[in-house]
């Protein structure tokens, strides 16, 4: 048996350069992975199972696709970091930058948002937009190469430690031989469905603990070209949040072309359907008639899709029993209710992680270290949206009760959603941490925690806001 030291001696090397690496998934996660490993080994392969498209069209790799993404303010500083411009690039391509909570109509917890000059953005374009940006920065860099149209089928090593990863061309015949694919580092990227247990399993390894919350959420989305109204104004979205009184959500986001992408969700057994005609009635669901008016009178320039993997999924690689020379992250680490938009900014901010653990000279970047780090990156985004999903009806999973001190803490939380939709001062923080800007510990600010324990909510409307307030003078 090796000692730690001797199994977890790749990351040393690593860390001097000179090896390869094969990142699994040529999703946003694995291309920011493979970006950061290009600066600490000789080669970086990223293995995909789709041909990447020409331009930006959506790829069956990406079952979400279709529908809507938002980069959060976190995601946003993590990406700008990690590829310096790449927000200008954004903004050059068209994708919208909408201010929270200015530029949109809001309603959560039974309550409608002031509509406050904005104090985060989101960027609101198709995913498609995003990732073939990200990937034609990504794979300039000639240190990285891809073997696209193949299936990553199983692993190679031991239970000590990972060498490498067995690869099957989805072209060829399904019954020939995988071949072996030879590597100093493997991380799994490659998204919500991975097999990474089965293949850490098949070499005699310990596979991840997994916590799972799971509301039986689904969701549809349909393309729109608006005619007029309250979304082709002042305003340039709408968003319903859902909770456990008002179980449908929904809204409509600015996609880069000058339409919008219109969503609405429901529980296990109230699924939103994709009929054209039953889509639009859906809407009648919703807290307010606000979307469905719009509907009616907008134009469909899409089928409706639907999705119903939305279960949250945490699988701990940290804990021991993982092999030295296997990572995993972004979705293959961590799965939100994608109706939270977390997605992408975990995906980005979870590179950052990687990029900060191995360039820490005070640590040797061991493979549980590194695991950590990345599951750190996470953790604030799972919190969120776990958190909220465990007091929805229905909810099912090993995480589902959160214990004395979710109660504690839900209490707080409670008043904090009660306060932010009126009061400024709370609203920005409640928004701060929501797009992963600031820690949780923001929303305990003296200001805010003084707002929160002492003070009544303050008005907020009691119909949708039509259009932004002014400034204060």
């Amino acid at each position: 048996m090796k000692s730690a030291g001797e199994k977890d001696r790749w990351s040393e090397d690593v860390g001097r350069g000179g090896r390869h690496a094969v990142v699994v998934g040529g999703s946003l996660a694995g291309l920011l992975a493979a970006h950061v490993l290009a600066a600490h080994v000789d080669r970086v392969t990223v293995v995909e199972r789709d041909r990447f498209p020409d331009g930006t069209k959506p790829r069956p790799g990406v079952p979400q696709g279709r529908h809507p993404h938002v980069l959060l303010q976190g995601g946003q500083v993590a990406l700008e970091s990690l590829l310096p411009g790449f927000l200008a690039e954004l903004g050059e391509a068209g994708a919208p930058r909408v201010g929270m909570p200015s530029d949109m109509v809001l309603w959560q917890t039974g309550r409608w948002f002031r509509r406050v000059p904005a104090t985060t953005h989101i960027y609101t374009g198709s995913r498609a937009q995003l990732e073939e940006l990200v990937r034609r920065r990504v794979l300039a860099n000639p240190v990285i190469s891809t073997a696209e149209g193949a299936d990553v089928v199983g692993l190679l090593g031991d239970a000590s430690r990972v060498r490498g990863v067995l690869v099957r061309d989805r072209s060829g015949d399904a019954r020939a031989e995988p071949r072996q694919l030879a590597a100093d580092l493997v991380v799994d990227a490659s998204g919500s469905g991975t097999k990474a247990a089965q293949w850490l399993a098949t070499i005699g390894a310990g596979t991840p603990q997994e916590e799972t919350i799971d509301t039986g959420l689904a969701y549809a989305s349909r393309i729109y070209r608006g005619a007029k109204g309250i979304l082709d104004g002042d305003t340039r979205g709408y968003y319903a949040y859902p909770d456990p009184e008002q179980v449908h959500a929904g809204g409509a986001l600015p996609l880069e072309d000058g339409t919008h992408l219109v969503i609405v969700s429901g529980l296990r057994g109230d699924e939103p359907p994709t009929d054209d005609d039953e889509f639009v009635t859906y809407t009648k669901r919703l807290p307010h008639p606000l979307l469905h008016r719009w509907l009616s009178e907008a134009e469909p320039l899409s089928p409706a899709f639907g999705y119903r993997r939305t279960a949250n999924i945490r699988r701990r690689y940290d804990l021991p029993g993982t092999p030295a020379g296997f990572l995993a992250t972004g979705d293959a680490l961590c799965t939100f209710n994608p109706i939270y938009g977390q997605g992408m900014a975990v995906a980005a901010m979870s590179a950052l992680a990687l990029r900060e653990a191995l360039a820490d000279r005070r640590r040797t970047p061991t493979t549980r270290r590194v695991q950590q780090a990345l599951l750190a990156a996470s953790r604030q985004a799972w919190d969120i949206s776990a958190g909220a999903d465990r007091k929805m009806p229905g909810a099912v999973g090993s995480a589902v009760d959160g214990g004395p001190a979710d109660q504690v803490a839900g209490w707080y939380l409670r008043r904090v959603q009660e306060r932010a939709p009126g009061d400024p001062v709370v609203g920005r923080a409640f928004r701060a941490v929501l797009t992963l800007a600031e820690p949780v510990s923001a929303l305990f600010a003296p200001p805010v925690a003084r707002a929160v324990l002492f003070r009544p909510p303050l008005p907020s409307p009691t119909e949708p806001p039509t259009a932004p307030e002014e400034p204060a003078a």
